[in-house]
């Protein structure tokens, strides 16, 4: 059992990976991080990786995350951004996802369509929607 994250360098990517290790800590499990490069997967050991890496491990430093394991999981959305992480959490088991979530106005959802939903709607496991700032 574990859970996963949508993880991305913005404030909502943030607070999701916060809540998420907050509620790996409660289940006493690990935390898969997923994220989605722009570009090719990045193999282990390369330049990317490693920053992706660091990151999550300020972030959570710094938001005063609880102390869980974790693991990084990485695809290239390949432009699907929701297709890609709906297969990146198939592929790793997690029995629920937490993402993080932003304010858009009505047309802003219309025209663009959101991700979020589509994750919601085809995601094999609950999915814990969050807003960004969380503490």
């Amino acid at each position: 059992m574990s859970i996963a994250v949508a993880h991305s360098d913005s404030e909502e990517g943030r607070s999701a990976l916060l809540h998420a290790a907050g509620e790996a800590a409660l289940m006493k499990t690990d935390l898969v991080v997923l994220h989605l490069v722009d570009g090719p997967d990045p193999a282990p050991g390369h330049p990317e990786l490693e920053r992706i890496h660091a990151h999550i491990r300020t972030a959570l430093a710094d938001g005063g995350a609880p102390k869980v394991e974790w693991t990084v999981r990485t695809t290239s959305e390949g432009g699907d951004l929701a297709g890609a992480l709906v297969d990146l959490l198939t592929e790793t088991g997690a029995e629920l996802l937490v993402m993080g979530s932003r304010k858009r106005s009505p047309v802003g959802k219309f025209l663009l369509g959101s991700t979020v939903q589509r994750v919601v709607l085809d995601a094999p496991v609950p999915v814990l929607v969050v807003k960004a700032h969380y503490r």
